[in-house]
């Protein structure tokens, strides 16, 4: 048996308390959405990310920039898109200045229930931080995400 490295089973650790509380938390939302709003996480997050969206100068994101922002392959970022426009809460349409490119907006229907589904989103991440507060292996990574800028995320390189 070799010995391991006790910086890297600290990483290791510290990753794992990690992906607990990200399973923790999207499981929590994942059931408030879909018990209240019958949305996924994911459908969720991009009629989200879709619905700020503007028409000015890099407004319209890019397959590729909407799939990172959902954290989600190309090509299932491409399959959530149809299901979410054959549902009536998203349009595509081609790029009226590059005709390769294609445009997805969030429909009247999709704004609606995302505004309908924000409060139960919000309060489901609410709780569920609460919850994991109270395990002292999680409490320091809750503390994190209450400290982050999210300004300081939204901005491109």
């Amino acid at each position: 048996m070799t010995a391991t490295d006790p910086a890297l089973t600290a990483l290791a650790n510290g990753w794992a308390a990690l992906y607990v509380l990200y399973g923790r938390i999207e499981a929590h939302i994942e059931r408030a959405l879909q018990s209240k709003h019958e949305l996924s996480v994911r459908e969720y997050s991009l009629l989200d990310v879709l619905s700020r969206q503007h028409d000015g100068e890099g407004g319209h994101l890019q397959m590729k920039q909407v799939a990172d922002a959902v954290v989600l392959s190309q090509s299932a970022t491409t399959r959530l898109v149809s299901r979410l426009e054959d549902r009536g809460l998203l349009a595509r349409y081609l790029c009226p200045t590059d005709r390769r490119g294609i445009y997805t907006d969030v429909s009247a229907e999709g704004l609606a229930l995302l505004e309908d589904a924000r409060p139960t989103n919000d309060a489901a991440l609410r709780a569920a931080l609460d919850e994991a507060a109270g395990n002292p292996e999680l409490a320091p990574l809750v503390a994190a995400v209450e400290a982050v800028n999210p300004s300081a995320l939204l901005r491109r390189p």
